[in-house]
């Protein structure tokens, strides 16, 4: 079915941005959250982030940041919406009430993708009715800027659903990947978690300061990882005999990395130790200017990349 009105559920940071980029896109979007300050903060959020959609070429034609209408009741939000994300808080209770609810309010053929960043659409879709569907569309933090969306359904979820989740997405200017089955955290959340656990192994190991580790990724591979993955990036590694010649040659040193990787107890102490190192990087400068430095290079990335193709 054709989507013109896109249903946002929460309206924190993520509603917030994925409201601008559905706004953005030409939907008519209509927001639903419990709180008395979230129709502010989506209002302020979404102005804020529209002249960075306007610099990268998203914003279709007639489309403005003022056609976002606010309901304070889940039922009225959902009448008439043709998709949902819902954003709620990360907790799969409150999650599970919020699916079951939603099911009893939706035509049955209106998908419900959660933006949750590691629950199991196996648990979330326990409640509903029509189960066939839920699925996740995990996005990454910001949505109107990163083009990622992870699509995966949960053991009752149609495999027509995610094909339509996927066309979905797909044709509003984001890559979806489709996972083949459900693992907590998803893909790029357990890629975060794997590196994170070893920059902080090497932190508490005395190897590199905070900001070092940080930099040995920024400065580094992170830069290789905005244009290919770990597998493309060691391909090319392997030279003119690509990663059949890199395995050859460089899998046993890997493997002793891998066998050498660390596993941290973040105790207290430890804790304190990454916070003072995060601050002293951070040099004063509060979040919300960090985040808007971030998304200002992240702009200026996208824009190279699209100049690059």
């Amino acid at each position: 079915m054709e989507v013109k009105t896109v249903a946002i559920v929460g309206a924190g940071t993520i509603g917030a941005s994925w409201a601008a980029w559905f706004r953005a896109r030409g939907f008519a979007v209509v927001v639903t959250d419990p709180s008395a300050e979230a129709e502010g903060f989506v209002r302020d959020y979404v102005a804020s982030a529209w002249p960075v959609l306007q610099s990268l070429g998203a914003v279709r034609p007639g489309a403005t940041p003022e056609g976002i209408r606010f309901e304070p009741e889940l039922r009225a939000a959902l009448d008439g919406a043709d998709f949902v994300q819902e954003n709620a808080p990360e907790r799969e209770e409150m999650k599970i009430r919020i699916f079951a609810e939603m099911d009893a309010l939706l035509r049955e053929e209106v998908i419900i993708a959660s933006s949750s960043s590691g629950l199991l659409m196996s648990r979330l879709q326990s409640r509903c009715t029509h189960p066939e569907r839920c699925v996740i569309g995990h996005p990454f933090n910001p949505p109107h800027l990163i083009p990622l969306v992870e699509v995966v359904g949960g053991d009752r979820t149609a495999p027509a659903a995610l094909d339509r989740a996927m066309a979905f997405y797909r044709s509003i200017g984001k890559h979806p990947i489709r996972l083949n089955k459900e693992v907590p955290g998803h893909v790029a959340n357990r890629l975060q978690a794997a590196l994170w656990r070893e920059a902080i192994h090497l932190v508490a190991e005395g190897v590199a300061s905070v900001a070092d580790v940080d930099a040995a990724v920024t400065q580094g591979p992170g830069l290789r990882w905005a244009v290919f993955g770990p597998h493309m990036t060691f391909h090319l590694g392997g030279g003119r005999g690509g990663m059949e010649h890199f395995l050859a040659h460089l899998l046993g040193p890997f493997e002793g990395f891998w066998a050498d990787l660390g596993q941290p107890a973040m105790t207290p102490a430890l804790q304190r130790r990454i916070v003072e190192g995060v601050e002293e990087q951070a040099e004063g400068r509060p979040v919300a200017e960090l985040a808007e430095s971030r998304d200002r290079r992240l702009t200026a990335i996208l824009q190279a990349l699209a100049a690059a193709r």
